[in-house]
């Protein structure tokens, strides 16, 4: 039998060791998130989109990663009351990951493997560039808040760019379509 997204070990903000499985049947929205990113307030938008579909079958499920200018430098700990204190966040967090490079972490190896290109990723690669970063190639996720949307069926259907924010039309019609199905 080969292994599914809901076999691959995590941990949550915690620190207990899980799968992805209590999520099974579920419309996942997996993002790479950090605390002290310029695009930390998507959080708010984040949660909203948690609330507003959760109900329906969408869950949000956050990875905190230091992989991009040190941009996530706390513990899991500090994360979490960051989360909670500053935008209220409800929506399930787990415990911080790699996202590229030798130790990515094996959610985000099957990630990208699985769905190499996002959309959205043209400018927001070009802007980093203006700011004198050098972005990852692709398939590599390209930067804090790149987002996956993952059917009910376990499968990758769509990968969005860290600026498509959370009601970005072309991320919500996504979504809507694995919650339909």
């Amino acid at each position: 039998m080969s292994q599914t997204i809901y076999d691959i070990p995590v941990k949550s903000i915690d620190g207990a060791a899980l799968t992805l499985e209590p999520f099974k049947g579920k419309v996942l929205l997996i993002v790479n998130v950090a605390s002290k990113c310029g695009l930390t307030p998507q959080y708010e938008a984040l949660e909203k989109l948690y609330e507003d579909k959760r109900a329906d079958g969408l869950e949000v499920l956050g990875f905190p990663a230091n992989n991009f200018k040190g941009q996530e430098p706390g513990t899991d700990e500090e994360i979490k009351e960051f989360c909670s204190s500053t935008y209220d966040v409800k929506f399930p967090m787990f415990s911080k990951v790699s996202v590229v490079g030798a130790d990515q972490h094996p959610l985000y190896q099957t990630l990208t493997s699985t769905q190499p290109d996002a959309t959205g990723d043209g400018p927001f690669r070009e802007r980093l560039k203006g700011y004198g970063i050098e972005p990852n190639p692709v398939p590599d996720v390209l930067w804090n808040f790149e987002k996956f949307v993952i059917g009910r069926d376990g499968r990758v259907v769509g990968r969005f760019s860290p600026d498509v924010t959370a009601d970005d039309p072309r991320l919500l019609e996504t979504i809507q379509t694995a919650l339909s199905n």
